[in-house]
């Protein structure tokens, strides 16, 4: 006999402003860690540290690649976890000291420090930062279990993200600029942002948002999990959406700088301008998003911001050269759906392992925030794959270098077409989604119901 369909869904409290702020403070030094990672830290070490820029290049590669089995891993664990403050604050606070100690060796670098030291510290940093985020991720779906209220949440988790990314790409030119000292401090002033900011945005976070319990049961072997876990269609649908989704800005990231200097006629402080009004644009639009989600659904909004994204990206090709305020204006309005990816992504993500405890009853909000952390390393990982491309056609780096017409085509069609292609599959990949508001509501009523009654259960007498 199947059960009654639920009359209701159950009601939990909605989460004030100042709760979801101090959830996602953390973000903040989060993301000043992300970016120097993959714009500011490998210039550093080869031109101030004094390392071979091929021992830096294969320092982050061989951590990237062992970085990408740490998120299967942490997320199994944290699954595994029995804590009464709360298993993702636990893993967040242990997290954190690890995430400290190696910023403070990775940006606190003196000059001569070898290939070992970089890798070693490098591997300690992707450890601490795998345990930090994750922890959050899935924190933030329990704190907000309500369909629309997630994407709520992850619209104030992804705000927090930008800010975090403009304040990693503002602190050296503030240092450079007002004469404080050379790139160098610059760097290290990013660092003291950091170490003070991690401390600081943690104690918040953990005073002010609370962790609500779920019923849980000793999950079984995590390689049995993940393979049943990857047969769900709504996992690989997600899954997927989220490898495009990381994709295409990854090749945005590696090529702005190269294609707006080449092509365009811009000069790094230019292009500098306009990578920070891409990130603010998406700022400014991310509740917009959150909003589309909740009128919409979350797998139509990002379908509909997939979408607008492709097009408005691929019409960045079609602005006049040396024009910077036309320019400008263009990368700021093509900067709008940024922000739709990441926070719609981890909403449906909680949505799904709702539906997993419902369905199996065991609690994989860890193993699955790990799978999309893992698609979008990935996703990072391969779009380095354009520079070798570039090598391969014999593309001149050197500002005011003459390329052929060869490398310059394969340049425009890398920033732009390839781009283009992976948001509009991006929203392909979501046809057909099935857990929309309506079959999510009826997944938390009946998972209170069920918890309910175990509750009651286990408090009757032997």
């Amino acid at each position: 006999m199947t059960d009654a369909a639920p009359t209701a869904a159950p009601t939990t409290p909605r989460r004030s402003n100042a709760v979801l702020a101090a959830f996602s403070g953390p973000c903040l030094p989060y993301a000043a860690v992300g970016l120097p990672l993959a714009v500011s830290l490998p210039a550093f070490y080869s031109q101030y540290v004094g390392l071979n820029l091929a021992a830096v290049g294969s320092a982050f590669l061989l951590v990237r690649m062992i970085d990408i089995f740490f998120d299967p891993v942490v997320g199994w664990g944290m699954d595994r976890t029995r804590s009464k403050w709360g298993p993702y604050r636990t893993w967040l606070t242990l997290g954190t000291p690890i995430l400290m100690l190696a910023v403070a060796f990775i940006f606190f670098v003196k000059p001569g420090a070898g290939f070992g030291y970089l890798f070693f510290w490098l591997l300690i940093l992707y450890l601490g930062f795998s345990i930090t985020t994750l922890a959050q991720l899935a924190w933030g779906a329990v704190l907000a279990p309500q369909y629309d209220e997630r994407s709520r949440l992850y619209g104030w988790w992804q705000s927090a993200n930008i800010v975090g990314v403009l304040i990693a790409l503002f602190i050296p030119t503030i240092v450079l600029k007002a004469g404080l000292g050379t790139y160098e401090d610059g760097v290290r002033a990013m660092g003291w942002f950091i170490l003070i900011s991690l401390p600081v945005t943690l104690g918040l976070a953990v005073m002010i948002a609370p962790e609500p319990q779920t019923v849980k049961r000793q999950p079984h072997g995590a390689l049995k999990a993940w393979i049943a876990l990857f047969k769900r269609p709504v996992v690989r649908k997600v899954l997927l959406c989220d490898l495009f989704l990381g994709i295409a800005p990854g090749i945005t990231g590696a090529l702005l700088f190269f294609y707006f200097e080449s092509i365009k006629g811009f000069d790094r402080g230019a292009s500098q301008i306009f990578m920070v009004l891409y990130f603010v644009a998406g700022l400014l639009a991310a509740p917009f998003w959150s909003w589309l989600a909740v009128k919409l659904g979350k797998d139509r909004a990002l379908q509909i911001a997939s979408i607008a994204f492709a097009v408005l990206y691929g019409l960045v090709g079609f602005l006049p050269a040396n024009n910077f305020l036309i320019t400008a204006i263009g990368l700021f309005i093509a900067g709008l759906p940024y922000a739709a990816g990441l926070l719609l992504t981890r909403a449906m993500m909680a949505d799904v392992a709702d539906e997993v405890r419902l369905e199996t009853g065991d609690d994989r909000m860890g193993l699955l925030f790990s799978f999309l952390s893992l698609t979008t390393k990935l996703g990072y990982a391969i779009s380095v794959g354009v520079l070798i491309i570039l090598g391969w056609v014999g593309f001149d780096q050197t500002p005011g270098a003459a390329n052929t017409s060869v490398a310059l085509t394969t340049l425009t069609a890398l920033f732009l077409a390839v781009p283009t292609v992976l948001l509009f599959a991006s929203a392909w990949a979501l046809n057909k989604y099935p857990l929309g508001g309506e079959r999510h509501a009826e997944v938390r009523a009946r998972l209170a119901e069920r918890d309910a009654a175990a509750a009651a259960a286990a408090s009757e007498p032997a």
